[in-house]
C-alpha cells in the first residue's frame, strides 16, 4: 500500500501540512483522530475546513466509521500482553497489561507503583516468546524516581531467572526518559512522545510502552483548593485522552502511576481513594490497587475493568525485581 501524505488531502497545502507537522500531527492517523477546534487553532484554519480534512483524514486511514462484532473481534487480535514477569499477577490480568488501553496503578507510598514501572520498562524489551513485547519505552517522570541503578538489578535478575545473559546498557538504551516540571510540561511531553514514537515506528525496537509516573504529583501540587479543581479535571482529562491517543495510534501500552489520599470520614473499609476522581476512574481501562503487606510482599488488587474479574495477586520486590 502506498503511504498517504498530509499533503495529499483535500485543503491541505505545503504550508498548512508544515504546521500539522509543527504541531505534532505527523500521520493522517494523527489528524484523523483530532478535535476539529484542535485543528484549527494549530493549523490558524477555519473550524469547518477543519473539520473537512479530519473527515478526508478518517476516510483514508479507514478509522472511525461503523464495524460489525466479528471485525473488532479480528482487530482486537492486534492488542498486546505485556507480561509482569509474575504467573498470578499476568493471570488477574488475562494474560498480561494490555496494550491500547491505560492501566492504572494507585497505592500509597511505597506500595510499590514505581518497582511495577521499572519491572515493565525492563520486561517490554524481552522477546514476545520470553513474555516482553520486543520494543522500547518512553517514561515521564514527574517525581524524579527512575533510576538506572535499578533497572540493571532488575536485567541481572532477569539474565539468572532465563539463564540468558543479558546486557543491562542494551537495556538502558532503549528507555526514554523525560522529567516533568510542572503539569503544562507533562502535558506537552506526550506530544513529544508522539514524535519520539514515530521516529521508531519502523526500527526494531518501536515503542510498546508508556510510562508516567506519576500522573497527578503535578496537577496535585498546583491546582490547590476546590476554585481549582474544575480546571485541574479538565487538563487531566485532556491530559489522558492524550495518553489513550497515543496507546491507540502506536498500540502501546500506557501504564500511569496515580497517588492515594486519606479518607478520615471512613469508618469502615479502606480509607485511601485515588486522586483524580471520576474523570480519572472512567478513563483508566484497567484500575489496580497496590498495598503493602510483610516483608517485601505487596497485594495488588484489580478494581476495575472491562472484562476480567475484580482479584487479588500476591507479589515480592526483591532485589532481582518482582516475583511471584
Amino acid at each position: 500500500m502506498t503511504e498517504i501524505l498530509l499533503e495529499d488531502l483535500p485543503g491541505v497545502g505545503p504550508a498548512t501540512a508544515e504546521k500539522l507537522k509543527d504541531a505534532g500531527f505527523n500521520t493522517i492517523e494523527a489528524v484523523a483522530v483530532a478535535s476539529p477546534a484542535e485543528l484549527a487553532n494549530t493549523a490558524e484554519i477555519g473550524e469547518s475546513t477543519a473539520a473537512k480534512i479530519i473527515n478526508a483524514a478518517r476516510q483514508a486511514a479507514d478509522i472511525g466509521g461503523f464495524e460489525t462484532g466479528d471485525m473488532v473481534l479480528e482487530r482486537r487480535k492486534l492488542v498486546g500482553k505485556l507480561s509482569t514477569g509474575c504467573v498470578e499477577f499476568d493471570e488477574m490480568m488475562g494474560g498480561g497489561i494490555e496494550s491500547q488501553s491505560i492501566t492504572e496503578m494507585y497505592g500509597e507510598f511505597g506500595s510499590g507503583k514505581t518497582q511495577v514501572a521499572h519491572q515493565l520498562a525492563v520486561n517490554v524489551q524481552l522477546p514476545r516468546e520470553k513474555g516482553g513485547s520486543n520494543g522500547s519505552v518512553i517514561m515521564i517522570d514527574t517525581e524524579n524516581t527512575f533510576r538506572p541503578e535499578r533497572i540493571k538489578q532488575m536485567v541481572q535478575g532477569i539474565s539468572e531467572r532465563h539463564g540468558i545473559e543479558y546486557d543491562h546498557d542494551e537495556f538502558l538504551k532503549n528507555i526514554h526518559v523525560a522529567r516533568a516540571y510542572n503539569s503544562n510540561h507533562q502535558i506537552l511531553l506526550v506530544d513529544s512522545a508522539m514524535e519520539l514514537a514515530n521516529e521508531l515506528k519502523d526500527t526494531d525496537k518501536p515503542v510498546r510502552l508508556m510510562i508516567v509516573d506519576s500522573l497527578t504529583a503535578h496537577f496535585r501540587a498546583e491546582y490547590v483548593g476546590r476554585g481549582t479543581l474544575a480546571d485541574r479535571q479538565q487538563k487531566l482529562n485532556k491530559h489522558l485522552h492524550g495518553l489513550q491517543r497515543f496507546g491507540d495510534l502506536y498500540n502501546s501500552a500506557v501504564v500511569v502511576t496515580n497517588q492515594v489520599m486519606s479518607k478520615p470520614d471512613a469508618f469502615f473499609g479502606d480509607p485511601t481513594r485515588p486522586i483524580g476522581g471520576h474523570i480519572l476512574g472512567h478513563t483508566a481501562t484497567f484500575r489496580l490497587y497496590l498495598r503493602k503487606s510483610k516483608g517485601d510482599k505487596r497485594i495488588i488488587r484489580l478494581v476495575d475493568s472491562p472484562n476480567l474479574p475484580d482479584g487479588e495477586a500476591i507479589v515480592s520486590v526483591t532485589t532481582d525485581g518482582l516475583v511471584d
